[in-house]
């Protein structure tokens, strides 16, 4: 894994919310005395969702609310790539699939269009409106290729579908992910090919269970003579 390190600039303060407090409380709250430290992941990702990315006073703020040194926030934020430690796009962060299944059905060609129309990897758009990411596979080869983009994912991409997405959300829309062609999440595209007898489906194919014989009972043992 590549060094991840806090961004050069950084905030001055970092603040709560109102409603990301109430829900940082809420998972402290599910914790034992003496283990609160365990919601430092739930509560870095509430962070998230309020400023859109992790910066070193949040992390301080955190640590003073689980009571914990400020390194062991900073290891869990620079261990898992989920949190970002750079101010990301205010309207989509895209993260495009390199490993092999999406790049060998053409996530190369996303890359190029993210890069025509947002600019290098890692960085903020000149509008501060995006940022895209080359990431490790996440997990739906199938629908390959495929990026996350925030929270969803969008699947069987192509290059025309990517530019209509990145349209989509400066446009301020909000496009619906899922897959690209006509299938039902990682169901097989087009119709179904197999199990198509009704009949397995509606309990006419299932055999009746004759329930199993009484166990024969148990021979007495006979007593040895005296």
């Amino acid at each position: 894994m590549s060094a991840r390190r806090l961004a050069k600039d950084q905030p001055a303060s970092f603040a709560f919310s109102r409603e990301t407090k109430k829900k940082a409380d809420w998972w402290i709250a599910k914790y034992p005395d003496g283990r609160q430290q365990s919601a430092v992941i739930p509560i870095l990702w509430l962070v998230q969702k309020q400023e859109g990315w992790v910066s070193e006073p949040a992390m301080a703020a955190i640590a003073d609310l689980l009571g914990m040194p400020k390194i062991r926030v900073l290891e869990v934020a620079t261990f898992y790539t989920m949190f970002m430690l750079e101010p990301v796009g205010t309207s989509a962060l895209i993260q495009v699939c390199g490993t092999t299944p999406c790049m060998l059905r053409g996530s190369g060609e996303l890359m190029k269009v993210c890069e025509k129309r947002i600019g290098p990897k890692d960085k903020l758009s000149a509008d501060g409106r995006f940022t895209w990411q080359e990431v490790e596979c996440l997990g739906a080869c199938a629908n390959a290729p495929m990026a996350q983009i925030n929270d969803y994912y969008f699947e069987d991409l192509t290059a025309e579908d990517l530019e209509k997405i990145i349209d989509d959300f400066a446009a301020g829309k909000s496009p619906k992910p899922g897959p690209r062609v006509k299938r039902q999440a990682s169901a097989p595209e087009g119709e179904q090919l197999t199990l198509t007898d009704p009949k397995l489906f509606d309990g006419s194919a299932a055999k009746a269970i004759k329930s199993l014989p009484n166990a024969a009972p148990k021979a007495k043992k006979k007593k040895e003579p005296a």
